[in-house]
């Protein structure tokens, strides 16, 4: 019992400040760090030339087994069995406005906007901060050209944003086909009765084509083609004559046999 009990007085002296001892209870893992330097050496055309101390080595840093190695993208199939590939995208925007409009709008906002020359069957062409290009395929559509990148795909969305945005705030013109002259008048007439509804209330339009307003029991018949009025009460002739005047000079304020 002595001996085992100076044995264990002595076995912690025996133990350096770097080294624990670990007791896990069954069943219980136990992580373990070693920590090790790692090196990664350059190769091909990084290789060439020493770096100073202190610069930056930009390459593709590429683990094979327990080694690094940095290298340029061009030499990465040359020392590799991977290779690069670009991505190139395309899309069309709906957009019926004038290019030069667009091109305005690029320069307010991207510093390197740039007009590409152009063949005689192409449209016109910008290359924004040489990375994306957007140019007029047709009088329709807009085109945008660019190799995906994070930088290059967030100048494209912000063009596409910017072109819709452009074609949401355009004016719409509506082409409208000629009216014949029976149209025109049925048009006339609809408007006429709809005002003087809205100025006297009660007006019908009787058997004869005749608009039949009634005020407090007094009753007007106005002829909407020639505009004769017969009624007793002399102030409301009065004053379906003025409105039905000022209503024809709202709807015809230049008479057509003016010259």
């Amino acid at each position: 019992m002595r001996w085992e009990g100076s044995n264990r007085s002595s076995s912690p002296s025996l133990l350096t400040e770097t080294q624990k001892i670990i007791t896990p209870k069954n069943c219980q893992s136990v992580e373990m760090y070693f920590n090790s330097e790692k090196m990664a050496k350059t190769i091909g055309r990084l290789a060439e030339k020493t770096p100073e101390v202190g610069g930056t080595v930009s390459g593709l840093l590429v683990k094979k087994g327990f080694t690094y190695q940095i290298m340029a993208p061009e030499d990465l199939p040359v020392f590799s069995q991977l290779s690069t590939a670009n991505v190139t995208q395309r899309i069309s925007v709906p957009y019926s406005g004038a290019f030069s409009v667009i091109k305005h709008r690029l320069k307010q906002i991207y510093e390197s906007v740039e007009s590409s020359p152009v063949g005689e069957s192409e449209g016109p062409t910008l290359m924004v901060h040489e990375r994306v290009t957007v140019k007029q395929e047709s009088e329709k559509h807009i085109s945008i050209l660019w190799n995906s990148d994070p930088i290059s795909d967030m100048i494209s969305d912000s063009i596409i944003a910017l072109i819709l945005n452009i074609s949401r705030e355009m004016p719409k013109v509506t082409i409208e086909t000629e009216k014949t002259e029976e149209e025109t008048t049925k048009t006339t007439e609809k408007v006429v009765h709809s005002l003087l509804v809205s100025l006297f209330g009660d007006v019908k339009l009787n058997e004869q084509g005749k608009l039949v307003i009634t005020v407090d029991g007094n009753v007007a018949l106005l002829d909407r083609r020639s505009g004769e009025i017969e009624s007793e009460s002399t102030g409301l002739k009065d004053r379906v004559g003025t409105a039905f005047r000022r209503i024809q000079t709202a709807m015809n304020p230049i008479p057509l046999s003016a010259s």
